[in-house]
């Protein structure tokens, strides 16, 4: 007999394999044991509009499931939806017993689907693995409860905290394992975000052609609309957002939105720059529950000034390229003390070669801007 925490470790084990595939479901794994012990049903939840975890355990279990314990890495549901509940049919099935790592936010779950099994006669425990388990789905939660994107922050720097050196050389900081790392960062978000610095500077595609996985959707800050009509970031194998002022050329907007998928966005400008609030605001309307940040400093520096930020990945090369010019990850107003700067919570760190990711929520409390304008990037 394996305990239930080892149960539960497969179970997130099953659900990870869906990772950038669920959204804007959840990724959620189930894993069916029998009185002795044994397996007898895993399934994890695939792709949105597909059967459920619990779903495909059971059917793999059939008629084992009676009187088994299922282990499910979140919270049954108990709503009608593209599939039918969860619950019910753990009930149907004959499951005597459900482990859940984690309690579902969703209102229309929210403690029903648990709920409803204990109204069944079926013995109910949850916590098991839940730190695992909120990690797991810390962008579904975020888009659940605050109704906007979950937002990373990603950059890659030396050892003296550059990202680029005086000239504005920045290929390459970091190593290819710290990059195809990154590329799976981007399979993991609905969309990815760069500022009209990086486009013109840089020329990036934006996908995750180093990593299997959906592309995201890739937004480009561009106030002026000075993007090229022949950016890579502009071809047609993922859909592209440009957010301009509503002054920017009219002519040019309407030649880049004839592109294939290719969208142009218009917002008034604050001091001549795109306000970030009304960016992710657009960006939660489009159904985009998570949005990668890959811009300059200018544009890191904006989210930051607006407490916009859920995560920070740094990735820190062992190099220094000095130069007093050179450009830090983050730019923007700042913060005037340093106690006022972000600590990251919950700190990860791993090794990628030569490289090191270092990676942390940014704390509640931080999440205020810091001035009382609204922060804005080009």
């Amino acid at each position: 007999m394996l305990t239930d925490e080892q149960y539960m470790q497969r179970a997130l084990e099953l659900a990870i394999q869906a990772e950038g595939d669920t959204s804007p479901n959840p990724m959620v794994g189930c894993v069916i044991v029998a009185d002795d012990g044994s397996i007898v049903g895993e399934g994890y939840h695939h792709k949105a509009g597909q059967p459920h975890a619990e779903v495909n355990a059971l059917a793999e279990a059939k008629n084992l499931a009676q009187g088994a314990t299922a282990y499910v890495t979140l919270e049954p549901c108990a709503h009608y939806g593209r599939t039918g509940p969860c619950c019910v049919a753990l009930a149907r099935a004959g499951i005597r017993k459900v482990v859940c790592a984690c309690m579902d936010p969703n209102p229309k779950v929210a403690g029903q689907g648990l709920e409803y099994l204990r109204l069944q006669g079926i013995e109910v425990e949850s916590g098991v693995c839940e730190q695992e388990a909120l990690r797991l789905n810390e962008r579904f939660f975020t888009w659940i409860t605050q109704q906007r994107p979950f937002i990373t922050l990603k950059y890659a720097m030396t050892l003296d905290g550059k990202i680029a050196t005086e000239t504005g050389d920045s290929k390459w900081i970091t190593g290819e394992e710290a990059r195809t790392y990154a590329h799976r960062l981007r399979k993991q978000h609905d969309a990815v975000l760069v500022g009209i610095g990086t486009v013109l500077e840089d020329d990036p595609e934006l996908t995750t052609r180093l990593v299997r996985g959906k592309n995201p959707v890739r937004v480009v800050l561009d106030s002026s609309l000075r993007i090229s009509l022949m950016a890579t970031v502009l071809n047609p194998v993922a859909e592209t957002i440009i957010f301009a002022g509503e002054d920017a050329d009219v002519v040019k907007g309407e030649a880049l939105a004839a592109l294939p998928n290719v969208e142009v966005v218009r917002l008034p400008l604050d001091g001549g720059r795109l306000p970030i609030a009304q960016v992710v605001q657009k960006l939660a309307e489009r159904g985009l529950t998570s949005l990668l940040v890959e811009g300059g400093s200018a544009v890191h520096g904006a989210f930051f000034d607006a407490g916009l930020a859920d995560r920070v990945c740094a990735f820190i090369a062992p190099k220094l390229i000095g130069g007093a010019q050179a450009l830090p990850p983050v730019g923007g107003v700042g913060a005037d003390l340093v106690e006022t700067g972000w600590q990251l919570e919950s700190i990860e760190f791993t090794q990628l070669g030569s490289d090191l990711l270092v990676t942390g929520l940014v704390p509640e409390y931080a999440k205020l801007p810091l001035t009382k304008e609204e922060t804005s990037s080009n």
